[in-house]
């Protein structure tokens, strides 16, 4: 069989595959996710319809430019306003939250499979990322209250990006030559895990800079452009979100965070025209809006593809052989690590509130898309800490999580919500309504 042959059956299978499981999911009201996974392990190691190595090698590329589209499109979907209601719990879950959660995470795993605790971190930060969204329909069908729902949301735009920073931190210390001659240079002045520390403010503080300068960029140029009822849209919004990303990867920090911070500023376009005290044109609102669809098709056919790809890649017999220690792993984030690392919530939630929110952060899209990278470091530079081996347990244990937390966190989501919070009320509607309201004025 080609190559060209090839792609077209693994083409064909994916896109069939992500079809059967929404209908499916749909149909018995469960998440799309472990579907992906499971379909995507059935095709490809099971009846190697979609060949391992070639699912492994086409991952390695559609991660990336999956990830992108996914994180720039979360940020359009974040509402400035609302971040700013919960912002003490947003910034908590995802500074303090998400590097605690990494250090629980490190150390358990490095106690079950008996891997250096460099090793156990790179997983650690590869897992710190939430993916709530795989929730959303469930809240919409259990009826979460919106303050809830908005803050676990909002936390998983923010943590997507700033796992993978962290992730590229970890890297940096254990394979120094894959990040470029930054992080050495910093480490040879202030020691190891102070260059990390640098390191990681560094990321974070140059990536947001450039998503913020392409965001305003791309609503300058949509405002003077007339490209209001062309599919030139479309294109400059691919344009935007690729250029942010490779502008944060030429400057050595991260490409993914920058395209997510442009997204949020092209996202809140009202809110910019507010701060001017500048009415904005019908037709530039009508070119965002439709941009911001294109986007959200994107992203939703990337995680088809980064899903049941992933599934497709992997090797059995080492997933099974980590089965035990990969389902311990899950079960002590959820339960010990995530509830330990968000303890700081008590100071603005009550007891229930915050362990509902500690116990509905189920992992997803982002540490699903690094979980070969370690496997794909240690092959291209050997190292005797990363070695193959600890790429691939990395690999089991991460896909394990996803699945067992998805499935958990689905599962006893109508439980957790009828005993720990309450229902919506008639105020609760009344609220809410009333902030729709005062939304559409402002807009």
């Amino acid at each position: 069989m080609t190559p060209i042959e090839t792609l077209t059956r693994i083409l064909v299978a994916v896109v069939g595959i992500g079809i059967s499981s929404m209908l499916i999911g749909r149909k018995f009201k469960i998440s799309y996710v472990p579907l992906f996974i499971v379909f995507g392990i059935i095709f490809g190691p099971v009846a190697l319809i979609i060949p391992r190595e070639t699912a492994h090698e086409l991952f390695d590329y559609v991660r990336v430019f999956g990830l992108v589209m996914i994180l720039f499109t979360e940020g359009h979907n974040l509402s400035i306003k609302l971040l700013k209601r919960n912002f003490s719990t947003i910034i908590t879950l995802d500074t303090l939250g998400l590097v605690l959660t990494a250090l629980l995470s490190a150390w358990f795993f490095s106690w079950v499979f008996h891997a250096p605790f460099l090793v156990g971190f790179l997983f650690g930060a590869i897992i710190s990322a939430t993916d709530p969204a795989t929730l959303i329909p469930l809240f919409r069908q259990h009826r979460v209250r919106q303050d809830i729902e908005t803050t676990i949301v909002t936390e998983s735009i923010f943590n997507d990006p700033l796992g993978i920073v962290l992730t590229a931190v970890a890297i940096s210390m254990i394979v120094p030559e894959a990040s470029g001659g930054l992080f050495a240079a910093l480490s040879s002045h202030v020691g190891v895990y102070g260059g990390a520390v640098v390191y990681f403010f560094y990321e974070v503080l140059l990536s947001v800079l450039v998503g913020v300068v392409i965001g305003l960029f791309g609503y300058w140029f949509i405002k003077r452009a007339e490209i209001f009822e062309f599919p030139e849209i479309e294109l400059f919004s691919l344009l935007l979100a690729f250029t942010s990303f490779f502008l944060g990867e030429q400057l050595q920090a991260s490409g993914y965070l920058a395209a997510t911070v442009a997204g949020i500023v092209l996202g809140n376009y009202k809110l910019i025209g507010h701060w001017r005290r500048i009415d904005i044109m019908d037709e530039v609102l009508t070119a965002i809006e439709r941009e911001v669809e294109f986007n959200e098709s994107l992203a939703a056919i990337a995680t088809v593809f980064i899903f049941i790809l992933l599934g497709a890649s992997l090797n059995l017999s080492l997933f099974g052989k980590n089965l035990v220690g990969g389902i311990l792993v899950a079960f002590f984030i959820m339960v010990v690590a995530r509830p330990l690392a968000a303890v700081f919530l008590l100071k603005w939630w009550s007891p229930k509130e915050y362990l509902f929110i500690s116990l509905e952060g189920p992992r997803g899209i982002v540490p699903s898309a690094l979980a070969a990278l370690p496997l794909s470091l240690a092959t291209r530079y050997p190292n005797a800490t990363l070695t193959v081996y600890w790429g691939d347990v990395i690999l089991a244990v991460t896909v394990l999580t996803v699945l067992v937390s998805v499935i958990t966190e689905t599962l006893w989501l109508p439980l957790l919500r009828s005993k720990l919070l309450k229902g919506e009320t008639l105020e609760d509607r009344i609220r809410r309504y009333e902030k729709v309201k005062d939304n559409i004025k402002t807009s």
